[in-house]
């Protein structure tokens, strides 16, 4: 980036991180949006606070032809929204050119999430003969079984989780901390590991993390990590490329829901902030009844 553009982007980061108080998965979301930004400003030869409402148009065409979705898209405009407030409030700029910069309308895309079946296969596929298939076992359980994000997941700390009152305590967007419960199977197979996988995987190192690294040295999993290993799982159950960490928070909050949990409290397991984005599962419910109408009917 040309040395004004970084040094705003910076100041806008830097603003989001200690005054905003934002989560650092955030502030990379916020800093990626930026860097298009700042490519498309020097692209057209410009500095970033030099474009107009018109460039920023051309700018989420772009984005929207390059086949972005339209929530990706929107997620963007937003960030840009709040850049060009933030210059103008900070004296930086006279007026913001994004001020009613309107994303695409987002399509509604049902969550997908696997069968109960589906998930008892995805469990049997790490050999927990091995310490790191023990490992691996017990974080697929643990992250079915609580709805975690990865981020959280990885995060945990050994006094994060009680087992023998069977809940645990995450952080989740924000530093916002909850309570999740622990159902007896994973609870198992973390005590499991904890007690026969974890002093072999650290050797006589220390970590912070409840679950380290399968190569030694005490550090805890990555995100990365963590999807390399369910990716390597999803391809020996034969499910293909598709399933990623987020479709088992989607299953654990699907199958919850179809056994007649509450939706507020799916939405407090979840950590949502709002309870209409815990209501996208009622969607898929309405979805499996239409398909169960249709099947059976005898008029259907």
């Amino acid at each position: 980036m040309p040395p004004v553009t970084a040094s705003l982007v910076d100041a806008y980061l830097t603003h989001l991180t200690a005054e905003r108080r934002l989560a650092a998965n955030s502030v990379e979301s916020y800093a990626r949006d930026l860097t298009l930004l700042g490519k498309f400003a020097a692209g057209a030869g410009l500095e970033i606070s030099a474009l107009t409402r018109d460039r920023l148009e051309e700018l989420v065409r772009a984005m929207m032809t390059e086949g972005k979705s339209p929530r990706s898209v929107a997620r963007a405009v937003a960030c840009y929204r709040g850049f060009y407030r933030f210059l103008v409030i900070d004296g930086r700029l006279p007026a913001n050119p994004a001020e009613d910069l309107r994303p695409p309308r987002a399509w509604k895309v049902l969550p997908r999430y696997l069968s109960v079946e589906d998930v008892d296969k995805l469990m049997g596929q790490p050999d927990v003969t091995t310490s790191r298939g023990l490992r691996d076992r017990a974080l697929i359980e643990l992250i079915y079984a609580t709805g975690m994000r990865v981020s959280e997941l990885i995060g945990l700390r050994p006094a994060d989780v009680n087992l023998d009152a069977s809940y645990l305590t995450c952080s989740g967007k924000g530093d916002k901390q909850r309570i999740v419960p622990i159902g007896d199977e994973a609870a198992r197979w973390v005590r499991q590991y904890v007690r026969d996988a974890r002093p072999v995987l650290l050797g006589k190192r220390r970590s912070p993390r409840l679950f380290v690294n399968a190569r030694g040295g005490g550090s805890g999993l990555t995100r990365v990590g963590f999807w390399k290993i369910l990716k390597g799982y999803a391809k020996q159950a034969g499910f293909g490329p598709a399933l990623s960490p987020h479709m088992l928070r989607h299953s654990f909050a699907t199958h919850l829901l179809e056994r007649g949990a509450d939706l507020r409290a799916i939405q407090m397991m979840l950590g949502h902030a709002d309870l209409s984005t815990t209501q996208i599962y009622t969607h898929v419910l309405e979805q499996r009844m239409r398909t169960v109408y249709d099947q059976f009917h005898p008029r259907a």
